[in-house]
């Protein structure tokens, strides 16, 4: 059933930041995350793709919420956030066909990422259009700047630029930053490793590490088990052995 009180807009907006981060805290988007962060332009293309799609499909779950029957509810969301990832995927074609090209499969599978979904049936399914337009930019920015800080180590320590590639997604002639001379000159060269999947898991463990100390040094209490907004957990075997417990 809908719920008809009224959330506090300044929070549903800054949960996402830091105390219910999609990434760092509640773990969900990794793929995504560790596919599209080898650089700065890749993760936040990604993260403002993802973000639009959110609040789109947020706003527009919300509003059918009464109309859409209990039973049916997952194959609608599913249908819902298709058609405006569709949208933003020939948009993004239209406008910005490198970026397309660099994030691959990864853009149209933005349809099954776990913080769509995840916000749609926890959140915007139960809650008023405006709130859940809020709530679906707070994650957005909460996944952007998670895949900006993992960018930037990744490309930093990896390939020795930064923002390499941003002529690409915003135009003009600057072309981001190349450290690989002044690398050279130190008798030092990029690790490549952080490029590679084994440094994505090291860098996103490392962030996550340091996300959970800056939210207990807040006071913030902890995140709820990233299962709670899966369409499956009541039937999850998971979640019984907890609920067992």
């Amino acid at each position: 059933m809908a719920n008809d009180k009224k959330p506090n807009l300044g929070h549903e907006l800054t949960k996402g930041f830091l105390k219910e981060n999609p990434v760092l805290r509640l773990v969900l988007g990794t793929c995504p995350t560790l596919a599209t962060s080898t650089s700065v332009v890749n993760g936040v293309g990604m993260g403002i793709a993802a973000t639009l799609v959110l609040i789109c499909s947020n706003m527009a779950i919300s509003a059918l919420r009464r109309v859409i029957p209990s039973k049916a509810r997952i194959p609608a969301y599913i249908v819902i956030i298709a058609s405006f990832v569709t949208v933003v995927q020939m948009l993004v074609k239209a406008f910005v066909p490198a970026l397309d090209e660099s994030l691959g499969v990864f853009l149209p599978l933005i349809v099954v990422n776990c913080i769509i979904l995840g916000r749609a049936e926890a959140f915007a399914g139960k809650n008023p259009v405006l709130a859940s337009g809020v709530d679906g930019l707070g994650m957005g920015i909460g996944f952007t700047a998670a895949l900006f800080c993992m960018g930037t180590v990744r490309e930093i320590l990896g390939a020795g630029t930064f923002l390499s590639g941003i002529d690409t997604m915003i135009g003009g002639s600057f072309t981001g930053f190349d450290f690989t001379g002044v690398l050279e000159k130190l008798h030092l060269a990029p690790m490549t490793i952080f490029i590679l999947p084994a440094g994505g898991f090291f860098v996103f463990g490392i962030l996550m590490a340091v996300a959970n100390r800056l939210a207990e040094g807040k006071g913030l209490k902890k995140a709820e088990n990233a299962c709670a907004g899966c369409p499956m957990a009541a039937s999850c075997g998971r979640k019984t052995e907890e609920k067992a417990q």
